[in-house]
Order: C-alpha cells, then structure tokens, then sequence
C-alpha cells in the first residue's frame, strides 16, 4: 500500500545497504540486510545522511565484554526522512524531515518534565543493543541472523528503526549535512556551554581536546560573549581551526616548559578559568582541568567518556573552596525541544555549524571516514547514502 507522501514500502519489510561490523577494529563490511517494518511507536527512516563520532570508533574497537557485540549496524549521528511509522506514533509522519538522536526524549516521566536535567527515568537508564520496548532487532542479515543495533540509532543503514523517544522532527529548511550535526556531537558541546555551564558574558573558558565536541564547545562560549576561550590539544592545527569557532589562546600541554598547563591558564585567566571542559575521557585530564579552575567558584564540565573506566580523585580541601564538577550527557540538551532551537538559529544565521564539517564521503567508502578521524585530519566526515 502506498502512504501519502508516495512511499511503497509502508507495512513491508525493505532490503537495503548497510555496513556491518563483524569483526571488532577490522572494517565494515556493505552488505544486503532486511529491515523489518516499525513496531507500535517506532518509526522506519530513509537515511539521506550520517556522520561519524568516536563514540562509534570507541565501540568498534572493544574487543571483550558486554559492549563487544557483533555483528552490528553503528552510526549515531544522521538526518533523513520517515518512510513509515507504527501504531501510536504521532507526532511525525511519512515525508517528515527528521534526526535520530541516541538520547531518549518521552516528555512524559518526571525528569523529560523537569527543567534540572534532561534525563529520561523510562528509557534513559538502558543500555542496549535491540529496540528498547521488545528487545528485538529490526535488522536481519541476507542468512536471517540478527544484527545489533547501536545508540538507538544505527544509521550506517539506508534505512533504519528508532523508538519515537529517539526521534526529533525538524525543519526541512535546514540542509541536511547541517542538521545531521545536530545529533550528537555539536548539540553537546554547544548544549554543554549554554545548558550545564550556563557561560555569562565575560566569562573565560579552558577547553581541553578540540575535536567537534571541544569546538562546538568553543562556539557556545563565543555566542555566550566568552571574554577568552582557550583551547588545550596536543596537535598545532587545531588553533588555526578553532579560531574560526571563537578560541582566543592555545597552549599544547608538550610547548609548556617546565610549567603545568594549570600555570600557564592561571596566569592567561587572572587565577584560574572560570568554565573548563574535559572532552576526551581522561580522568587524569578531567583533574588537570579541575584544577585549572578559579578558586571559590571556577566549575568543571565532564563530557569525555573514560575511556578505561578509571575514577576521578580530587582533594575534597578544593571542593570546600568553592569548585565543582558537573557531568553532562547530551549537553543538557532535551532533544525534541533544544534540537529544532539550534537547527533555528543556524537558519538566523548565529550559529556556526559549516565550519565543523571537513570531510564528505560516499557510503561505499565508509570505511574512509574511520581513517581520516584515527589520522586527527577530520573534525567531522559527512557519509552520503545516495
């Protein structure tokens, strides 16, 4: 039966492309797949775009325990139109331009109303690799085995299933390589600078890794009239590029001497950042930007994952001087409200999303975008599906 905006596949399942992880670190493998119809409340997606974050090469490269699954279907960051919704869905329909976000979004329990946080007390505390209502797969190799799904997401797909809580309509006016942007890694650092930070004007700022995080970060300092902004990386390119997103001063941690990088910000900022952000996922970079922080207020905003599960120890004399240390997943962000606000002030014109894209590839040539983000060339590589 064909839906109104002309699609065909509505009610069936559809054989498309999609690059599948088999082997974890080796490369994805473009292979035929079946993707099943949406279940009540999910909704089917034409991928026209997807990016890569290294959130997906973190994953794909463990190798053992219960994160080392396979074979599955990554990529978090995407934009593309629904092809077909399940029962109960209505806040989308086919034809909608729309952005699947790993970050669930009910709107309905007591934390999605809150204006604390942006946590979700139904879905937010799962982990895992099936649809989660059912736990089942909506992926199905040419053999009928299942294949892992991944953030909710999997949009290395040329179609794919998300929950309706991981899913955010939004304005066909945007392009789509800037709105695919807006799915994870840019909306958390910029959402981690206005929302977690709440940066005021004047303000000063330390941000340590200049990736698309670490920028993002820096242009959500630079909206907010951020006095300095000082980016902390180990590779001299990244200045050049994040004065483009407002970075005033860059210190590479092996040029300092024999000074600490938390001398060299202290003298730069009068005593200390007021604002610092850890964006790689090193606990002993996470203290080394605690404590370049002002004394009595300076706060520090935790956006890296540690990448080997290693605790953070701080000296509690400093948090009784008057630091903290916040932590922040999507930036604070409540997708299905914050996502169409930064996908409106693109459009106005105050937002800087171009300048995050450095690379474009085809989809036969995924495995290209993994090399250029493990070589530090790429910020972000956009992966066209057609």
């Amino acid at each position: 039966m064909e839906n109104q905006r002309g699609f065909k596949t509505a009610g069936k399942s559809i054989r498309c492309k999609a690059a599948v992880c088999r082997n974890p670190g080796k490369p994805l493998v473009i292979e035929e797949i079946e993707v099943e119809p949406p279940h009540a409340w999910e909704i089917r997606i034409k991928i026209l775009c997807t990016s890569l974050c290294h959130s997906d090469i973190t994953f794909w490269e463990i190798s053992t325990g219960p994160y080392a699954v396979s074979p599955r279907i990554f990529g978090h960051e995407a934009v593309g139109v629904v092809e077909s919704v399940g029962e109960h869905v209505e806040e989308v329909e086919e034809g909608d331009m729309v952005v699947p976000v790993f970050h669930p979004n009910c709107r309905e329990c007591r934390d999605c109303k809150s204006q604390k946080g942006n946590e979700c007390s139904i879905f937010g505390k799962q982990v895992t690799t099936k649809m989660p209502r059912d736990a089942t797969s909506r992926f199905k190799g040419m053999d009928g085995e299942d294949l892992h799904h991944f953030f909710h997401v999997s949009s290395f797909s040329e179609y794919t299933v998300v929950d309706v809580v991981n899913v955010v309509k939004i304005s066909p006016d945007i392009p789509v390589d800037k709105a695919c942007l807006l799915s994870c890694g840019v909306s958390t650092g910029i959402g981690a600078a206005w929302k977690v930070a709440d940066i005021e004007e004047g303000s000063t700022v330390a941000i340590f890794g200049l990736g698309a995080v670490g920028l993002a970060v820096a242009e959500g300092a630079r909206l907010r009239g951020a006095s300095k902004i000082i980016g902390v990386d180990l590779n001299e390119e990244k200045f050049e590029i994040g004065k483009k997103f407002g970075v005033t001063d860059f210190i590479n941690p092996t040029g300092c001497g024999e000074k600490k990088v938390s001398e060299v910000i202290k003298e730069i900022t009068d005593g200390g950042a007021d604002y610092c952000f850890e964006c790689i996922g090193l606990s002993s970079l996470m203290e080394d930007a605690f404590h370049c922080t002002r004394q009595g207020w300076g706060k520090t905003v935790i956006l890296g994952v540690e990448k080997h599960a290693t605790p953070l120890s701080i000296d509690t004399y400093f948090l009784l001087r008057g630091r903290t240390v916040a932590g922040s997943l999507f930036g604070g962000l409540k997708p299905k409200s914050d996502i169409p606000m930064l996908a409106h002030k693109y459009l106005n014109k105050e937002l800087n999303l171009d300048g995050f894209i450095t690379h474009q590839v085809s989809f036969q040539d995924i495995n290209k975008a993994f090399d250029l983000l493990l070589q530090g060339t790429c910020i972000r590589c956009i992966i066209w599906m057609d």
